[in-house]
């Protein structure tokens, strides 16, 4: 037998019999269980919202400044100094945090200063910073 024709075989002789799966019986639910769960069970149009908000988060640039206005107010030019990126770049990424409302800011003089826009957004990132940084008890 070739090793590729040993390969399917295998593979097809590795996976349930249908007529086994069939026969079992269905789990029955407990609705005295599931009931109470539905009104905490989140839409599927949240769900998506909250799917697209961890996506955008996704990004190592916008959490990097994130973890810096965490800690203190800044403007633009202080940022990307810190950052060591471009005022170019800081202020695209600013502008897209501050779509998602992650920051605020306030205006003095010729400078913008950023910030964390609320305390949501402070413990969100406090919260998986400490997450990750706790030790693999599993």
């Amino acid at each position: 037998m070739s090793a590729k024709n040993t390969i399917a075989y295998n593979v097809t002789n590795s996976l349930p019999n249908t007529e086994d799966i069939d026969n079992h019986p269905k789990d029955e639910i407990d609705s005295n269980n599931v009931q109470p769960l539905q009104e905490w069970l989140l839409s599927s149009d949240k769900a998506q919202r909250m799917a697209e908000f961890f996506s955008f988060l996704g990004d190592a640039n916008r959490l990097r400044i994130l973890s810096v206005l965490a800690k203190e107010e800044l403007c633009v030019s202080d940022l990307a100094a810190l950052l060591e990126m471009s005022e170019s770049a800081v202020s695209h990424q600013l502008r897209n945090l501050r779509a998602m409302r992650l920051v605020g800011y306030r205006k003095q003089g010729r400078n913008v200063f950023y910030r964390l826009h609320d305390s949501h957004v402070f413990h969100l990132y406090q919260a998986v910073a400490e997450h990750l940084d706790e030790k693999d008890e599993g």
